[in-house]
């Protein structure tokens, strides 16, 4: 059943796409598609009824729904002459992010500084080889004659 409404989903963006250059010429309809694209989000919700909540975070878990998620709202976006992504449909889905993935915080990396064995030679080698070529430049310019 899903493979279905799959297929269908994507024939239909495929027309829509086909079709887009035409629909353009007509402005972009914003009321009609805040109108749609709750259906989406509805859609999207009913998709995640299936994984287990303590699994929002793993996106490997619904990626499939996310994928159908994105692309019924390019098409509901794109039926209405409108561009897609738009602030009102980024707008959407951010609310969308926040309904579903709030709970969802990215671990924070503590960085420490390396060893110093290894951080002093990463310092001094760059330093000591620019004071080196300064000196060297100085050096020979001073040195015309034997250069000429």
């Amino acid at each position: 059943m899903e493979l279905r409404a799959r297929r269908w989903l994507r024939l239909r963006l495929f027309l829509v796409l086909l079709w887009g250059a035409c629909q353009r010429t007509s402005g972009c309809n914003e009321t009609l598609m805040l109108e749609r694209l709750p259906a989406c989000g509805k859609a999207f919700e009913e998709m995640m009824r299936k994984v287990d909540t303590k699994n929002w975070c793993n996106l490997t878990e619904f990626i499939t729904y996310y994928d159908n998620f994105t692309s019924c709202t390019e098409l509901e976006t794109n039926i209405v002459g409108c561009f897609w992504p738009n602030p009102l449909t980024e707008g959407f889905i951010t609310g969308i992010h926040k309904q579903f993935f709030s709970n969802c915080t990215s671990d924070k990396v503590h960085w420490e500084d390396p060893p110093d064995e290894i951080l002093i030679p990463l310092i001094l080698i760059p330093v000591l080889l620019t004071v080196g070529m300064a000196s060297l430049v100085v050096w020979c310019s001073k040195r015309n004659d034997v250069l000429v």
